[in-house]
This record gives structure tokens, sequence and C-alpha cells, in this order.
């Protein structure tokens, strides 16, 4: 059972390795191409919901592939956090894929094997971070994750998609080569671990001051959390096609980001040390100050996408705020909205995507009435807005509702009130979108008459999958919300601390 389980955990890793060959072979046989990816994205997913059963029922699987020298290999252990990653990111590479299909034929996508490749290598990287038993795993792995989508961000191969690829690229390699890099080898020097443990790697007299200047190192240098001033890349990455944006901020790239904070925050230096760290509350006024300017800055662009993309700053700033809080409610929060603004942010990306390649919009301003045209689109839209904004009946209500009780707990009313005001503005730049599309007054017809239509087939399949999973997460929030639990039994926390 044991060998067949760390089995599973390395075909995570491995299968969508193994798919890019398969692709690229039948690359000239589109169907045959796209039944390769979706083939793989369903064994995967097979895969990790066979490691969540095991983990739920108390198993303990981990893996080793190589060591370098002592306390530094290439490891992976399947625990609660990673868990819920993996969860994510497997399930939604299925369906953007389905959705991919009907986008990159629909809107006469050029490479589209070249496309599919490197999704492939992109989850393939996702796994190996999700299952990263230590710092050293981790860092490898997130890089291979920059790399990988690089050629997706300049796939249509103009000269402003090159510019947001070097702005893409050359803001995730510095941030990582200049502070992530140096804050794991000061973990390194400081605690002689980079291990992810229980109550972190430090000991109880480690200097305050030496840890707290190393956690500023790592929420800087985890540029694909985007916090403000190293947020650029993710708005310069909008040249790339809308499954690409999708795979960016909901399955790959960002939640590779929060992820690792939350990690890093969690298993390096822990709960209890957190809190005593002088840079501690300079970090979250910081993250809280991400949170509203993203959302001043979102409602005025004109542009979906654009808009979008700042919407996701916004909300990274809330995972990250959780993971400083530093208490129970902080990490449920914080880890639950991993998934809730997962499926919320994929199906806004994927209804722009539909609008664009049915009407060829992609102003705001010029979608009024096209909620006669695309009713589902419009629909989905509508109840992905509520999921971000934090109200029923809707997923993401119940991780802000935690966010806001870890902000209760510590005190900081002021970061409280920044929250509340940033869902305020969700509402300002989401909700008059389908507001406008189905009431376009009186000086904007219907859109219907331009014979307008919904996107293709799997296109719409996909964006009422995820719709739905927006709404089943606020009815049945259990699995995430007992993850979030076992994180913190892990990291040796009681709920309710």
């Amino acid at each position: 059972m044991n060998l067949s389980l760390a089995l599973m955990l390395q075909l995570t890793i491995l299968l969508p390795l193994l798919a890019t060959f398969a692709i690229a072979v039948t690359g000239q046989k589109p169907n045959l191409r796209e039944a390769v990816t979706i083939s793989t994205s369903l064994a995967v997913l097979y895969c990790v919901v066979n490691l969540y059963q095991a983990l739920n029922a108390g198993a303990s699987i981990s893996v080793s592939w190589w060591a370098l020298m002592p306390g530094l290999e290439i490891s992976f252990v399947v625990e609660p956090l990673g868990m819920l990653f993996a969860l994510i990111a497997s399930f939604l590479w299925l369906i953007t894929t389905i959705y991919a299909i009907g986008y990159m034929r629909g809107h006469g996508e050029e490479n589209q094997t070249r496309f599919y490749i490197c999704f492939a290598l992109a989850i393939s990287a996702v796994m190996g971070l999700a299952f990263s038993a230590n710092l050293f795993t981790l860092f490898i792995f997130y890089e291979v994750i920059t790399l990988s989508t690089y050629p997706l961000v300049t796939h249509a191969g103009t000269e402003k998609a090159k510019q947001g690829g070097r702005v893409y690229l050359g803001i995730l390699l510095s941030t990582s080569i200049a502070f992530f890099l140096l804050a794991i080898i000061l973990t390194w020097f400081v605690s002689g671990s980079l291990e992810f443990k229980a109550g972190g790697v430090f000991d109880d007299n480690v200097n305050t001051t030496v840890a707290g200047a190393i956690l500023v190192l790592f929420v800087f240098g985890i540029g694909k959390a985007a916090i403000m001033p190293f947020h650029r890349w993710l708005p310069a990455a909008m040249v790339a096609p809308t499954p690409v944006s999708a795979l960016l901020h909901a399955v790959a790239v960002v939640k590779a980001g929060v992820f690792t904070v939350l990690k890093v925050c969690i298993f390096i230096f822990g709960l209890d040390l957190l809190p005593k760290l002088p840079t501690t509350e300079f970090l979250l006024y910081l993250a809280a100050i991400s949170v509203l300017l993203a959302s001043i800055v979102a409602m005025r662009q004109d542009n979906l996408k654009a808009r979008l993309a700042y919407s996701t700053v916004s909300q990274l700033g809330y995972i990250t705020i959780g993971a400083l809080l530093a208490t129970s409610s902080g990490v449920i929060g914080s880890s639950m909205h991993i998934a809730s603004h997962a499926f919320g942010k994929i199906t806004l990306f994927f209804c722009a995507g539909a609008i664009l390649v049915a009407s060829h919009k992609s102003k705001i301003s010029e979608m009024r009435g096209l909620g006669f045209a695309m009713p589902i689109t419009m629909a989905a839209f509508f109840i992905a807005s509520l999921s971000i904004i934090g109200v029923p009946p809707a997923g993401g209500t119940w991780s802000k509702w935690f966010l806001l009780m870890g902000t209760v707990e510590t005190g900081y009313w002021f970061i409280m009130i920044t929250l509340m005001l940033s869902s305020l503005l969700n509402i300002a730049y989401l909700l008059p979108i389908p507001y406008h599309a189905f009431f376009p007054g009186k000086d904007h017809p219907a859109a219907s008459s331009g014979g307008i239509k919904e996107a293709p087939l799997p296109s719409l399949i996909a964006l009422t999958i995820t719709t739905l999973g927006c709404l089943t997460m606020f009815i049945y929030p259990q699995p995430f919300y007992e993850l979030a639990k076992a994180i913190l039994t892990v990291s040796g926390v009681s709920h309710g601390q």
C-alpha cells in the first residue's frame, strides 16, 4: 500500500512531464493531442484524490529523489497544505484544458502544440512545489514554474507579448535571485535546516532582528505573491491568451506564490515566532496597502483582463495577511481563500475569454447589453463576482469571514477596515459589468442584435463547472475547511488558539 502511494506521489509530478513528449509527437493531430492532455490531467487528478483519501486515513507518504549533501535533498511529502493546493491545481488543470480546446480553436490561435506542452510542464512543476518537503526542493520547482510559463505569456509572438514576457521574467527571476535565494541561504546559515517542520526551524533563542530580516527577504523574494511594489509582472502577463491568464491566476503562478508564503510562515518561522518579529507588522500593513491600492487601480481599468489582473493582486494580499496574522483563523482563512479565489477568478477569466471569442470585445465599456446574447457567460460572471466579493451564496464568504476574525483576534483594526473597504471596492469594479450586461439602459441597445452568441461548447462547459464550484464551496466547504484545520494540527497549533 505504501509503495503504491509513494508511486502515486511521484506520478503526479512525472505524468505531466511525460505527457509533454506525447503531446509533441501528436502535435499534427489536434484531436489526439488534446486527448493526451485530457487523459493525463484525469490520471493526475486520480492520483491526487487517492493521496487525499490516504492522508485523511492517516497515511504517511514521502519520497526522496536525490541528496546533494546531508540535509539538502530533493524530496517530497504529502501534508494538508500541499494537498489542498494539489487538489485545486489538478482539478482546474482538467477544466482549463477543456476550456482551452474551445478557446484556442475558436480564436484560431497558432502554436497550439507548444501551448499544451508548456501547460503540462507548468503543472508538473506545480505538483513538485505542492509536495516539496523542504525549501531546496520548493525553490527548484518555483523557478521551473516561472520558466515554463514564460513561453505561454509570449505566446502571441507580437512585440507587445515579448515586452510583457520580459517584464514577467525580469521581475520574477530578479526577486527570486536577489531576495528568495538569499533568504533560503540565510535560513540554512542561521537554523542549519531547510526542512519544513512543525513550529518552524528556528530555535527559541534566535535573534528576532535577523529572523525578521529573513522574513522580509522571503515576502519580497516570493514575487509570485505579487505584493507591491513587485506586482507589475502580473498585469504585464495579461498579453497571454485567456487560458494562460486563467492558469496564471488560479492554478499555477500566483497560487504558487501565496502557497509558498503560507508554507514559509507556518513551517519555517512557525506561528509562535511570527508575532515576535519586528518586521511582521510592517509586512502586514504593506500587504493591506497592496489590497487597497490594487482595488483602486482595478476600478480605473476599462480592459476586462487588466481589471481582473489588478483584482488578483488585491486578493493575493488577503492570503498574505492571513499568513502573517499567525492565528488559527488567519491560517484557515488564507488556506480557504486559495481555494475560493481559484474557482472565482478562473471563472471570471473564462468569461472574459468567452466574451472575446464570441464578440471580439475586450473593453468593459463595450459590453453593455451582452447578457442578452451571452446569458450563461454573464450569469457565471455574476456568481463568480460574488465569490470574489465574499458574499453568499458563493464560497469566498467563508474565507473572508475567517480572515476578518483573524484581524479581530489580533486587534489589527486598520487591517480589518481595509479588508472590508476592499470588499466594497470589489463590488464597485465587478458587479456593474454583469448589471450593465443585462440592464444596458435606453441608450445602449441589446447586443443580441449583432449576431453574437455564446462561446464554443467546451469553453461554456468549463465555465459552468467552475461556477458550480463557487456555489458548492459555499454550501459544502467542509473538505477545504478540514484540510485547513489539519494544517494547524500538523503545525502544532490547535484550532481556536
